[in-house]
């Protein structure tokens, strides 16, 4: 019981020094004065009509007016390039590497195999039905 009392207020403390320093990073840059540059003029395109929601239009219709979309991360991304989309954001989890060290206190609980409790908790509402 004291460890979580030990535990709760170390990350209040944690917390709050973040916040502070985030805070104080925030004010710093909005005391900085503005640098004034001349925005470049949009080019005047016709507008199509994509979708009924005139928000959503709005947005589809700036894409495709800006084409820097089309060639980003270096190369035009196609069905043959998914890989490293993919690879890059589900990698660690296919490979079945640890998201969480094992140094880190959650480490137990987030890495544990929850399939027995799973499968417990599958008979236990299986039986409510058949009744």
């Amino acid at each position: 019981m004291k460890k979580k009392k030990n535990i709760k207020t170390i990350i209040r403390q944690i917390v709050r020094e973040e916040v502070g320093m985030a805070i104080k990073e925030v004010i710093t840059e909005l005391r900085q004065p503005i640098e004034s540059q001349p925005k470049p003029q949009k080019k005047i395109v016709e507008k199509k009509q994509y979708t009924d929601n005139s928000i959503l239009n709005d947005v589809l219709n700036e894409t495709a007016q800006d084409d820097s979309w089309k060639t980003m991360g270096g190369g035009q991304y196609t069905s043959d390039r998914m890989n490293e989309v993919i690879g890059k954001n589900y990698g660690d989890m296919m490979n079945g590497t640890q998201p969480v060290p094992s140094s880190d206190p959650m480490s137990q609980f987030l890495n544990k195999d929850y399939s027995e409790v799973l499968e417990k908790s599958i008979e236990k509402s299986s039986r409510k039905i058949g009744r």
